[in-house]
């Protein structure tokens, strides 16, 4: 089975790197030290989106939003006039439910099938085949890219049998995460105001029932990002001001009030506001916690 990954980004990159093990993989991305890194690491490259997608079974895209999503099809150089009729766009982005269903109705029109298919799990586990991958596709496309998804996921759920349903698996899971994050950064904040030791007060919660994997994940990035360093970033905060935005506005699609995933929007918008965007989503800590004077 011949892939293309379209997207080189943290990753897209190790979901690249990964499936090159076993299938047989070009790899593109416009940021050329990104193709650099990737055929020194021994990843076939093209010199075109169009060209890595040229007789290609399936062409795995990550993105970051629908906007590049459209661009990427439609656009100059766009791969949807460049993909064989009977392939699969393999899409694991989180881009919003509407924004799926528009795409696969246009592919379905060139005979190209769409499998939602989000992950969540993080760049390392990405380049393990340790990802979580939630999947929304027509069942003829999901057993036809099934052998890829079951090498990049350690747990593989097919949630519906029509594109959109993956991203509203995403959607509920991104809720989570953004309230998760959101919450262990008021909770070290309120730690560190009472005059509390943060790395005792993690290492105390992580035995607990306040235990969680984002707290344990992004606790020890928080409490740098508290004492005005800047942790390594490793997911962006601006992610989750799009990630949140999809669920808020998911939740008012769907008739129902989620206050508490508003209110943690509401803190990655103000960490936005103040220049955080490129940063670590962990220094959402510091939109909660007061400036020392």
């Amino acid at each position: 089975m011949k892939l293309a990954v379209i997207g080189l980004g943290a990753m897209g990159y190790q979901m690249c790197s990964w499936l090159n093990n076993d299938f047989t993989v070009t790899g593109y991305d416009i940021a050329t030290e990104k193709m650099e890194m990737a055929a020194k690491d021994g990843i076939t490259t093209a010199s075109s989106a169009q060209e890595a997608v040229k007789d290609t079974d399936i062409v795995l895209v990550a993105v970051r939003n629908s906007a590049q999503l459209n661009d990427l099809l439609y656009g100059e150089g766009g791969i949807a006039s460049a993909m064989r009729a009977g392939s699969c766009l393999l899409l694991t982005s989180t881009i919003g439910i509407e924004a799926v269903e528009n795409v696969a109705a246009q592919l379905k029109t060139d005979g190209i099938g769409l499998i939602d298919a989000p992950v969540s799990g993080g760049p390392a586990r990405a380049g393990k085949g340790d990802l979580l991958v939630v999947v929304g596709a027509v069942e003829k496309d999901y057993n036809f890219a099934k052998p890829v998804l079951d090498t990049m996921a350690s747990t593989l759920v097919w949630v519906g049998k029509t594109p959109g349903k993956g991203q509203a698996m995403k959607t509920v899971n991104q809720l989570l995460c953004g309230v998760h994050i959101a919450a262990a950064g008021e909770a070290l904040a309120l730690a560190g105001q009472l005059e509390l030791d943060q790395e005792v007060v993690l290492k105390a919660l992580m035995a607990g029932a306040a235990e969680s994997f984002m707290l344990g994940d992004r606790g020890p990035r928080a409490i740098l990002a508290s004492r005005g360093e800047e942790p390594e970033v490793k997911s962006r905060l601006d992610i989750f001001v799009k990630d949140m935005g999809i669920v808020t506005a998911a939740a008012k699609a769907a008739g129902m009030a989620v206050p508490v995933a508003a209110a943690a929007e509401q803190e990655y918008l103000l960490g936005y506001a103040n220049g955080q965007g490129a940063m670590d989503d962990s220094s959402v800590i510091n939109v909660v916690k007061p400036e020392v004077k």
